[in-house]
């Protein structure tokens, strides 16, 4: 675990706390209206971190993608994708990623939050345990309610317990210290509960505290959910014609003879800030009705809550999508689609171009839709396991005696894979580990090409290392290159827009088991050789997702 994978929770843990900022916003014009208005913005504030709004742009992403045709992204010439195979190992690539590995620190906070995770989880277990056995050691009693109502031995105040099937618990003998009229004020005061589902939405927020324990909102927003949830009961009491002064000694009453129910999630008569909501039964506000402006700002508001974040991924999407109009359809005059089968002689892949003919050999689905869209590895996903253990021969041929370009290759194999292998598939951009190339401590070592060099790319072997050489290269063109080296998207940072003659040499191929190969890697080449480096980091990398994908029809 890195820094790096911290950085969504992150992201998430602000963007909850603004939205519950926002929520706090609302409820002060509210403060003259209902109380259960106030509790349902609050608990929305809670929910919230549940949902990370990336799941809602996602969301809109996926709409974006159906209202506009899917556009391949331009690549750098093909042979790019081929170059970083001698090198392209995971021996070279642990020596840029060991170090976020190796910290300690995140991986000690994710320990914390665990423990504190169990620490919670037992709490709510013990106390839940604790009123399972008062319910189930209770005997019925007849008071004629909706739900069953059982008196229990356990000194609790009177509360609602269970979510799917709520029992009332009256602790034994209220009925002897309570007057009738303060008994049924305290009942009706639990059956809003019931009607409520506060201990539906009480659970809910004990699990958001269970998740983050260690931030201090979550308590506060807690204490204001116990406190709306009792004034809403509250003004429900008295709206039902209960007395006051009755219900009030009735609460008092409850508050002298038995102990505080020990689950947020278990309703009882006695939480909140008790001197307040004395004051309040006794001196009722005149509660008024939410006025036309006032229900137009919180239809707004959950609007903007639940379509913002759907509209963001929406836009994101259409621009990137819907700038190039879908290419004209090519394909190969005919093409022969086999099963490869392996022989004594070893394996030659590959794809090559004689004339008008192309061939494939040996390769698995995924290299060939590597080929047809100009993808590198890392940004296919989905599909069948068959489409990495299966390998496939293609033989075809184009109208003429004329050689393809690349690019018309590249479009007749994305029809012969739509044609053939029944291929639909779709973008998404996601977050994901890249490199960042930055110029290392002491500056780039880069010579400026002069003008009129033709620009030229090559690699040779010797001795079993690998030598790169490029003429009139920009920084992006190497960026490129290097996605293929260390099977992670490189983004350019370095600033540098010009463009230069450079040498890689002497890099470790892969997997190297020679005696003599003491070749650098990408990353060590990289600073020493031209003062640049790759920085690990997240960005943002357009994936190219398998929806559907069959085995080839026969030729």
């Amino acid at each position: 675990m890195t820094y790096a994978d911290l950085s969504p929770w992150a992201n998430h843990l602000w963007q909850s706390t603004v939205f519950a900022g926002a929520m706090w916003a609302l409820t002060l014009p509210l403060r003259q209206n209902r109380a259960a208005v106030r509790y349902w913005l609050w608990l929305a504030a809670s929910v919230k971190f549940l949902i990370p709004f990336s799941l809602l742009v996602n969301a809109g992403s996926q709409l974006g993608r159906r209202a506009a045709a899917v556009s391949e992204p331009p690549q750098w010439f093909f042979v790019a994708g081929r170059i970083g195979q001698p090198f392209n190992t995971s021996a070279a690539a642990p020596q840029a990623v060991a170090p976020p590995s190796l910290n300690p620190v995140p991986a000690v906070l994710f320990g914390i939050w665990l423990c504190g995770v169990a620490v919670g989880i037992v709490f709510w277990l013990r106390c839940w345990r604790r009123m399972r056995t008062a319910r189930r050691a209770a005997t019925p009693l007849a008071l004629g309610l909706p739900i069953p109502v059982l008196s229990s031995s356990a000194r609790v105040e009177p509360g609602v317990f269970g979510i799917r099937e709520p029992v009332l618990l009256l602790p034994e003998g209220i009925m002897e210290r309570l007057t009738p009229a303060q008994l049924a004020a305290i009942v009706t005061h639990e059956m809003c509960h019931v009607r409520r589902r506060d201990n539906l939405t009480a659970t809910i927020h004990m699990l958001v505290e269970v998740l983050f324990w260690f931030y201090p909102l979550l308590w506060w927003i807690r204490g204001l959910l116990v406190e709306e949830r009792e004034h809403a009961c509250d003004e429900e009491v008295l709206r039902s014609g209960s007395d006051a002064s009755v219900y009030a000694e009735g609460i008092l009453s409850v508050c002298k003879l038995y102990l505080e129910s020990p689950l947020v999630c278990l309703s009882g008569v006695t939480g909140a800030d008790l001197k307040k909501r004395i004051a309040e039964i006794m001196n009722p506000r005149n509660i008024r009705n939410l006025s036309y402006g006032k229900r137009i700002l919180l239809a707004a508001a959950a609007y903007a809550a639940v379509a913002g974040p759907i509209v963001v991924g929406f836009v994101r999407t259409i621009p990137v999508e819907a700038q190039t109009a879908p290419s004209p359809r090519l394909e190969f005059e005919v093409a022969s689609v086999k099963r490869w089968v392996r022989t004594g002689r070893g394996m030659n892949v590959g794809v090559s171009i004689s004339g008008p003919r192309v061939t494939i050999s040996a390769m698995g689905l995924t290299g060939i839709i590597e080929h047809a869209y100009n993808l590198k590895p890392y940004q296919i996903s989905g599909g069948p396991a068959w489409i990495e253990s299966e390998r496939y021969d293609i033989a075809a041929k184009v109208e003429g005696e004329s050689a393809p370009s690349m690019e018309q290759v590249h479009r007749m194999l994305q029809t012969l894979l739509a044609d053939r292998f029944q291929l639909r598939h779709h973008r998404e951009t996601r977050e994901m580990p890249v490199y960042a190339l930055v110029a290392g401590k002491n500056g780039p070592k880069l010579k400026e090409s002069s003008p009129g060099t033709e620009e030229s790319f090559g690699v040779t072997g010797k001795n079993g290392l690998m030598q790169m050489t490029v003429a009139h290269g920009n920084m992006e063109q190497l960026a490129l290159q290097l996605s293929s080296s260390v099977e992670r998207p490189v983004i350019d940072k370095t600033g540098l827009t010009g463009y230069y003659d450079y040498k890689l040499s002497d890099l470790a191929p892969a997997n190297a088991t020679a005696p003599d190969s003491n070749g650098e890697s990408v990353f060590t080449a990289l600073q020493e050789q031209l003062g640049l480096k790759l920085e690990p980091q997240k960005g943002p990398v357009t994936m190219f997702l398998i929806d559907h994908v069959e085995k080839p029809s026969e030729n």
